[in-house]
């Protein structure tokens, strides 16, 4: 025993320390990114396709990493991996592929027999991956023509104009996003209800496991604090919608609403980020709920989207810090004065920085007035600013109601909501299947949801290097996995962030930027062209 004791000490002086490895690691992270960050950007969306196939539509289509469905497309950069789906590192493999089945579902199955096959919607009249909006002719719909001077909906413009069409991936993403509420209720219901109930009993029978036990020796959060915190943060809420209501739109009752949404989905959600370390959202049926309830305002629908969806997000968030605090024996009450102190803090700063960008960076998130290769696009934003168009100024009905193009897409709720109880009635019949409960409908079907902003080349990129490490070297090499996975994971992130934003100081502030090939973006200037007859639309050949 003492001998195997003693090897095990050499063994472990031979590894290299977590603290070495964490440092080599961001060095070279850190490193890397100037390339593609800004001497090759190309690398960012190796989008080969496109360059065989150089006067392709179709092929572009098919192969743009950024604005098409991304077959083959593969990045070098590390945020383009990262920046939507978080790191692949820390996501558990039947995570990872519940991800890959949906992605593979909604891009590769469901949206080229919509476009190609069917042609749902006259999908071919617009780009395949968008997330603008269109008229019927595939031209970029005016937004400004149909607002009026209150950013409420002009009833007789809008007429005038016509109604709004979506790309088949938007559509489709809402359509999935749709089935994904509905599943995440019907899913943790099913296979988590019984757990549920039997914990919240155990809690008040005060039954501890040896975490617990162990955090005994710290000062436990008194309920005050949080009550307190909560009628402070509802009483600036209330003021703002009662006394701004001219600039906000959300009367106080649509506060209250959203408040209620949000404690009602925090729990369901939360059981399934910590079960798979993905979050489905709920910012479509926030937008929904509030768009049909109070349509025509599109300030409204952020704000209430905001109070909904960013609180219960938000919520999620702050749990899994406390659970991590918890596990690291942190003290509690130092844990939510972090919390507290910090979620003020980066709120101002946020916000000021958001200021200083909008008044500083011409043409900031215009991306069809921007450069190729330009950082400032916001697709995100973008998304942003067009969902609050669709659900809020235009409304629901005119868009997935009866006065719009994709009522339809409603039936995604039932099947959302069905799907688990299918999953749920194979595994009582299958017991000794272990495979079938790791089939997670609300993983599954929203595993699309960060589309658009996010592109296919993040998802490829994403899911790639989450099944070498999280399966491979998992199980081929697991003492190193359980050493380093998550300490490389931090470290690549800590890179990237910090050559980021030295690169923003030192040549982003003064546009310094490198023109070559290599700086033109993924070079597939078609993935963004309509395909059906008559389409006119600039740059994009006529079919």
């Amino acid at each position: 025993m003492h001998r195997a004791c003693m090897a095990l000490h050499e063994n472990e002086k031979r590894r290299m320390s977590r603290a070495k490895f964490f440092l080599i690691a961001l060095i070279c992270s850190f490193s890397w990114y100037l390339v593609p960050g800004y001497l090759f950007t190309t690398l960012t969306s190796i989008s080969w396709v496109c360059w065989v196939f150089s006067k392709s539509v179709t092929a572009q289509q098919m192969g743009s990493g950024m604005r098409g469905l991304g077959l083959g497309a593969l990045t070098l950069d590390w945020s383009a991996v990262a920046s939507f789906l978080s790191s692949p590192l820390v996501s558990p493999f039947f995570s990872i592929v519940n991800v890959f089945a949906g992605y593979l579902l909604i891009v590769y199955i469901a949206i080229p027999i919509g476009y190609w096959g069917l042609d749902l919607y006259g999908a071919r009249r617009f780009p395949i991956f968008s997330s603008h909006l269109f008229t019927a002719q595939g031209q970029a719909y005016n937004i400004s023509a149909i607002v009026n001077d209150k950013f409420e909906l002009n009833l007789s413009n809008y007429e005038e104009q016509g109604r709004i069409h979506l790309s088949m991936l938007f559509s489709l993403i809402y359509g999935f996003g749709f089935a994904t509420i509905a599943s995440t209720l019907t899913h943790v219901a099913l296979f988590y209800g019984r757990e549920i109930y039997e914990r919240y009993r155990a809690s008040y029978k005060g039954k501890e496991d040896i975490h617990t036990k162990l955090m005994k020796r710290y000062k436990d959060i008194p309920s005050w604090w949080f009550y307190m915190l909560l009628v402070v943060t509802m009483a600036v809420s209330l003021a703002l919608c009662i006394f701004l209501n001219n600039q906000v739109q959300l009367p106080w009752w649509g506060l209250l609403f959203a408040a209620a949404m949000a404690f009602t989905f925090t729990l369901p959600i939360s059981i399934i980020t910590a079960t798979t370390n993905q979050t489905p959202g709920l910012n479509i049926i926030t937008e929904y709920a509030i768009g049909l309830i109070y349509p025509g305002r599109p300030i409204a629908n952020v704000c209430f989207k905001t109070f909904g969806y960013m609180s219960m997000a938000q919520a999620v968030s702050f749990l899994s810090d406390f659970k991590l605090g918890h596990y690291m024996k942190i003290p509690p009450r130092s844990m939510f004065l972090v919390q507290l102190i910090g979620t003020i803090l980066a709120g101002t700063i946020n916000l000021a920085v958001a200021w200083w960008l909008l008044t500083s960076i011409t043409n900031i998130c215009q991306d069809e007035l921007l450069p190729t290769d330009s950082p400032w696009t916001c697709p995100g934003d973008r998304v942003f600013f067009d969902a609050s168009v669709i659900w809020g100024l235009v409304g629901p009905r005119r868009i997935f109601g009866p006065l719009g193009n994709y009522e339809a897409m409603n039936w995604f709720f039932l099947g959302g909501a069905i799907g688990p109880v299918i999953v749920w009635l194979l595994h009582k019949s299958f017991p000794k299947q272990s495979w079938i409960p790791l089939i997670n409908l609300p993983v599954l079907l929203g595993a699309t949801a960060m589309m658009p902003a996010a592109t296919p080349v993040n998802y490829n990129a994403w899911i790639i290097v989450g099944t070498i490490f999280n399966f491979f070297i998992f199980r081929y090499r697991k003492q190193w996995w359980q050493r380093y996975n998550y300490i490389l994971s931090a470290a690549l992130d800590a890179g990237v962030a910090f050559m980021g934003v030295l690169l923003y100081f030192s040549v982003g502030m003064e546009g310094k930027g490198l023109t070559w090939w290599g700086t033109d973006g993924e070079h597939c200037p078609l993935a963004k062209c309509p395909t059906a007859k008559g389409i006119v639309v600039d740059g994009c050949p006529l079919n």
